[in-house]
């Protein structure tokens, strides 16, 4: 692997991984964290060398949010401006996110709490291991719920369940997280890494665009009435059926072999 010390990074056969890499803070965002991850996200976006991303932990915790060390209000001269915090770093964070046109998979294999429990949430599939637990931590130090968690959590949980855990603080198992729907799938802790690892290199070799197409029209619709969510899956349809990896995928299927999409 290479990358700054804070966030490891390695491609391989299309897969690019990102391991955040503060484990002794629990992979706590700092600024450094934050422009490390940011700038692997850009090169996903930017190198077509890259077709699906897979990102996860170091050490025991996926990400505890915050480092709160570097907000200690009795060590600054005045209040905090968490504003210009998120404006800076998390909504860049998060907007790239979720602009990315090829399929992220998150491997939560510990706590993810705070920011840190939102941007696995920003992911496209979210496998965790039965041990990790989900924390909106905001309220315990009197925050509200950011990198997206007040979009995110009603749209998924409904308002009840989305106010219960961001009042609360309370966790919520990998178990729970799945039955609600909130993730994907909780596995056995020691079968995290091997089923995440398995799922994006599938997703890497698979039709890059017609999965960006996808992910396009499945974020346009909770904004669109259905007739404008029809016309927007003709116009992406008409898109995908252009693309190198459509005359593929049918030629593979008319003479009955696997398909060798390259991603065009």
């Amino acid at each position: 692997m290479t990358g700054s010390e804070t966030v490891l990074t390695d491609l391989s056969e299309g897969v690019l991984r990102l391991t955040l890499n503060r484990p002794d803070k629990l992979n706590s965002f700092n600024e450094a964290l934050h422009l490390a991850l940011r700038a692997g996200f850009e090169r996903a976006r930017d190198d077509d060398a890259v077709r699906a991303v897979l990102l996860t932990g170091a050490g025991r915790g996926f990400c505890a949010g915050q480092d709160l060390g570097d907000r200690d209000p009795r060590k600054a001269s005045g209040p905090p401006d968490l504003g210009r915090t998120i404006e800076t770093f998390y909504n860049p964070l998060l907007r790239l996110m979720r602009s990315l046109e090829k399929p992220i998979v998150c491997a939560v294999n510990g706590v993810a709490a705070g920011a840190g429990a939102n941007v696995a949430l920003a992911c496209d599939i979210v496998l965790a291991a039965k041990s990790a637990r989900f924390i909106q931590a905001f309220a315990k130090i009197g925050l509200v719920p950011d990198s997206g968690g007040t979009w995110t959590l009603p749209r998924i949980l409904g308002e009840p369940r989305a106010k219960a855990l961001a009042l609360t603080a309370e966790p919520l198992d990998a178990e729970t997280a799945a039955a609600w729907g909130l993730i994907w799938k909780a596995v056995p802790d020691d079968a995290l890494m091997d089923e995440a690892g398995a799922l994006t290199a599938r997703l890497a070799a698979g039709p890059t665009k017609g999965f960006g197409l996808t992910k396009r029209a499945i974020h346009a619709a909770a904004a669109n009435t259905l007739d404008q969510q029809l016309d927007l899956e003709r116009d992406l349809q008409r898109d995908a059926g252009r693309s190198a990896d459509y005359a593929e995928g049918v030629a593979a299927f008319l003479d009955k072999r696997k398909p060798e999409f390259r991603g065009r």
